[in-house]
């Protein structure tokens, strides 16, 4: 699974299985309540996992059960830093990305340790003032933050769209892969 050259990385449905039943097999039995999510991209693998929600009282404030899921959350990251270190040093010289890792408790999700990779882009005057409108707002502090807004709005916005544009990506992939050139190109550029 590791990407041989700067083309668009895309992973298709069999490799995300594989890398989800290899962290699954890979993670120590009592990590996680259940492995909920193992996303990756070119820079970065994020593992998630389900973990149990604090013992509140039935009278318990908004304010009590936030703080004591944070509570949680913080005991968990701390308690098993070291095991989860040894499988991300596993995963990264196997997959050849940084391994990122998160829960969820109680219904509430937090990510930690994980890759905030940048983005060059080119923008013309019309779309560098959508960002700086977005400043001047006090939507962001600099085009870097409205540039992530704006992608975290799309993407709100049009997740349904965006599963099927992966889906038909995957499919190109697999035909790709079925052409009569495939075994001679991955010879010539030494790609397994």
């Amino acid at each position: 699974m590791r990407e041989r050259s700067n083309r668009h990385y895309m992973i298709t449905a069999e490799q995300r299985e594989k890398l989800r039943g290899w962290f699954a097999g890979r993670l120590p039995d009592d990590l996680f309540e259940e492995l909920t999510e193992v996303t990756v991209d070119r820079e970065e693998i994020t593992v998630v996992g389900r973990i149990s929600g604090p013992q509140l009282r039935t009278q318990a404030t908004a304010a009590e059960r936030a703080a004591a899921v944070e509570g949680r959350v913080q005991e968990f990251r701390e308690r098993t830093r070291e095991a989860r270190i040894a499988v991300a040093r596993d995963a990264e010289h196997r997959f050849g990305r940084k391994v990122s890792w998160g829960v969820e408790c109680d219904g509430e999700r937090a990510l930690f340790t994980h890759v905030a990779a940048p983005v060059m882009t080119r923008l013309r005057q019309p779309e560098r003032q959508v960002l700086d409108t977005l400043i001047a707002g006090g939507v962001a502090r600099s085009r870097s933050d409205a540039l992530a807004w704006c992608v975290r709005l799309v993407q709100r916005h049009t997740d349904d769209w965006l599963t099927e544009l992966r889906e038909s990506l995957e499919h190109v992939q697999r035909v790709r892969a079925q052409g009569p050139d495939t075994a001679s190109q991955d010879t010539a550029t030494g790609e397994e």
